[in-house]
């Protein structure tokens, strides 16, 4: 799942860790940016032993240099139980990430729900699918050392890094890296590349005016938070879905069709071919009912996982039943 061949140069001084997430969930991309005896990291993986493996292909690019600062791009775990490898680096976040992190479920409620819920119903069966893979029994979540809001600006040597806050989009506190001189940006979730994504903040208004913000960087090359690397007309034609995923939610919804009801109707119509993790669609749209419904409790998260495993589990029913 995890080696060195997964730490792709994108410019100098600048990778990216790609494991293979596409149709999986869990699997994110991390980025390294180093110059002169100094070194960053843009997220950390899932695990304890997903970020040890990510820091010993690091190690083999920057001679063994000690990374000083991290850069959460949000509070997901995938992109942050991975910092207790880093303890002693400055971890660096939005304000409102935090926010984000007071909703997450912890590395022990989640180890619960792979653990003890039912593989015979369909939210058991998702979580052991997706997510048994996972070690989470001894991670402890750290939180940001130092927050900001809006923009912060840092060096990493001769390297000019900007921190610009995008969210509420993909979650609460989402914020974008750009390297303005080798001209890439790491997009956090904002952007996922070969799923569909699933977004726990939204509106997808309000993701896709991320999107172009970062092709108003004019990068050459944009690293999802999931799935293989983009060109900016790769950008453009995801953003694209999320405007029209955002035109067909606002449609189905007038129609009085609940979340998983909508996510069917684009499903069976096929409307968005080619994406892996379709059940995704509710997740996302229930986040987008919530905003069309004015609807400013606070979100479950494990609600919409349900939904997602209901329409997952009788696709896996359908393709497996006899024709």
């Amino acid at each position: 799942m995890t080696d060195s061949t997964q730490l792709h140069e994108i410019a100098a001084g600048v990778h990216m860790w790609a494991p293979n997430g596409v149709d999986t969930w869990g699997l994110a991309n991390c980025g390294l940016v180093h110059s002169d005896g100094e070194a960053l990291i843009v997220d950390t993986p899932y695990t304890p032993a997903l970020t040890e493996a990510f820091l010993a292909a690091a190690r083999r690019v920057t001679g063994d240099i000690v990374p000083n600062t991290v850069v959460a791009t949000h509070a997901n775990g995938d992109h942050t139980w991975g910092n207790q490898c880093l303890a002693g680096s400055e971890i660096l976040a939005t304000d409102a990430a935090l926010e984000h992190q007071c909703v997450e479920p912890t590395p022990q409620q989640l180890h619960a729900l792979v653990r003890d819920s039912d593989p015979d119903q369909p939210l058991g069966w998702y979580f052991r699918r997706h997510f048994g893979k996972f070690d989470f029994s001894d991670i402890q979540v750290l939180p940001p050392t130092a927050t900001f809001s809006g923009r912060h600006d840092l060096t990493v040597a001769r390297i000019p890094v900007e921190l610009h806050e995008v969210g509420p989009a993909h979650t609460m506190g989402d914020l974008v890296v750009h390297l303005p001189e080798q001209r890439v940006v790491f997009a956090g979730d904002i952007v996922f590349s070969g799923d569909h994504p699933c977004h726990w903040a939204g509106p997808l208004d309000q993701v896709s005016a991320a999107g172009e913000r970062i092709l108003a960087f004019d990068p050459e090359w944009i690293v999802p938070g999931h799935g293989p690397l983009l060109t900016p007309d790769e950008l453009r034609t995801y953003i694209a879905y999320l405007d029209d995923l955002s035109d067909q939610a606002l449609l189905l919804h007038g129609q009085g069709k609940t979340p998983i009801e909508a996510a069917r109707v684009l499903i069976d119509e096929d409307r968005y071919p080619g994406l892996g993790l379709p059940e995704r669609l509710a997740i996302t749209l229930s986040t987008e009912f919530r905003h069309l419904n004015e609807d400013r409790s606070r979100p479950s998260l494990v609600e919409p996982f349900a939904l997602a495993a209901r329409i997952a589990w009788q696709r896996a029913s359908d393709t497996a039943a006899p024709a």
